[in-house]
């Protein structure tokens, strides 16, 4: 699972993941779209915001 598949099943937008995390909504966008990449610290954040392990992020 990619992070806008976690995001959009735990029914979040992206402003509402930015918020639980401490990233704007440009930032998540890029990192769903592949532009950029996260960091492993805020993967954890969005690990845990999502309710989701670390491993279903980065498949």
């Amino acid at each position: 699972m990619q992070i806008r598949a976690a995001r959009r099943a735990a029914r979040l937008s992206q402003i509402q993941l930015g918020e639980r995390i401490g990233r704007d909504d440009k930032t998540i966008s890029r990192w769903e779209n592949a532009h950029t990449a996260p960091d492993l610290t805020d993967l954890l954040r969005i690990a845990d915001a999502l309710g989701v392990p670390l491993a279903d992020l980065v498949k």
